[in-house]
């Protein structure tokens, strides 16, 4: 078990410094787990619609039955059968509460759109920052690489030069894994 254990750390850490050298790398991924919430966001909107529809749809159905029942309590009010109106009208009391529960169900299940809305849009402005940032990182990168310690041409800059460079890049790497934790922080919010 020792072995698997140092065999996965030793993986783990060469994982942890490949992305800590390739920051949009991480970023990517951080971007592909947006992508895959707010599809998975997406489909629960849609199962939603589907609901708030299906209860739409029986509030109809059970208005029309509460018509049904009030027209034949006046029908027998108007007949003088006493002997069915209590009974209709307790028919037409049922059916009242079961709309104004499902009603409820549906302003339950509209709340739960909206919200569902809101984090979609939420979930692509984060993606749109998480790109952003991904390219930034990139270029940053590119930028280092290019004009960086491995560039033969900077070989003729004095030694200050490179101190500062050196310095520079240290702090965008700095800045980079800054915004990439307060992005993480601000998803698990």
């Amino acid at each position: 078990m020792g072995l698997f254990d140092d065999f996965s750390r030793f993986f783990e850490e060469r994982l942890d410094e490949f992305l800590k050298n390739n920051p949009h790398l991480e970023l990517q991924a951080l971007e592909e787990q947006l992508r895959q919430q707010e599809q998975d966001t997406l489909r629960l909107i849609a199962n939603l619609q589907l609901e708030e529809k299906r209860l739409k749809d029986e509030i109809l159905a059970l208005a029309k039955e509460i018509q049904l029942w009030h027209a034949r309590i006046e029908k027998a009010k108007k007949a003088g059968r006493m002997d069915l109106v209590k009974p209709a009208q307790e028919r037409e009391a049922a059916l009242l509460r079961q709309g104004n529960q499902r009603w409820g169900q549906m302003e339950g299940v509209k709340q739960r759109l909206l919200q569902a809305k809101e984090l979609v849009g939420r979930y692509q402005q984060k993606r749109k920052e998480v790109q952003a940032q991904a390219a930034q990182a990139k270029a940053a990168q590119t930028s280092a690489t290019d004009f960086g310690w491995n560039n033969p041409y900077n070989y003729t800059r004095t030694s200050s030069n490179y101190a500062v460079d050196s310095l520079d890049q240290q702090f965008q790497q700095w800045e980079t894994d800054d915004e990439l934790e307060q992005m993480k922080r601000d998803l698990g919010r």
